[in-house]
């Protein structure tokens, strides 16, 4: 597998969710969905609508098994808006898969996720590798900048070492130091 880099700048970010949306929201919820939560593409490509919709409505979390264990991952506003708004634009039943192929009932590939993502970075002008990892690393990068735990971002990605993770999100010694710990008491 290549390496690829996070997404670093939100301008950038926002730019692809721009021309994603001008292409198909099933595409823009696949980039916000991943951006936002850190799960493996092979998973995310996997879950059916019931996995984030039942009767009641949106659910709170998501559950995906991970190296045999549970985890639970939150769906914040920008997922639930995205998802409000796809799941009024398709017609579906709760065994679809979210992101169902437009050929036939299975999900789209892998292959296809990457073109998506990697047409729309090139589009805005990202330079750099860009891949469906990216979605998973600009996740942990963004989330460490905000003050999420390196501990925390180990568990989700099931690392060993913070050395590890720091590489993983694409973070350097220099930016370690950037973190704002902003308690507003």
């Amino acid at each position: 597998m290549e390496f690829v880099d996070p997404i670093r700048d939100v301008t950038k970010i926002n730019e692809i969710k721009s021309v994603l949306k001008k292409q198909s929201q099933r595409d823009l919820l696949l980039f916000v969905f991943g951006i936002n939560t850190g799960i493996k593409i092979s998973d995310l490509l996997s879950l059916r609508i019931e996995d984030v919709w039942d009767d009641s409505g949106m659910k709170e979390f998501l559950y995906v098994k991970d190296s045999g264990e549970l985890k639970a991952y939150y769906l914040n506003n920008m997922i639930k808006n995205e998802l409000s708004e796809y799941l009024r634009t398709i017609e579906c039943k709760g065994s679809d898969f979210l992101f169902k192929s437009k050929k036939d009932n299975q999900p789209i590939s892998r292959q296809q996720a990457y073109r998506i993502i990697n047409h729309a970075a090139r589009e805005v002008g990202i330079p750099g590798k860009i891949g469906t990892h990216t979605l998973r690393k600009t996740f942990g990068y963004h989330a460490y900048l905000k003050g999420i735990a390196i501990s925390i971002l180990m568990d989700i990605y099931n690392h060993h070492s913070p050395s590890e993770t720091f590489k993983y999100i694409g973070i350097n010694k220099e930016e370690k130091n950037l973190v704002k710990v902003d308690v507003n008491l």
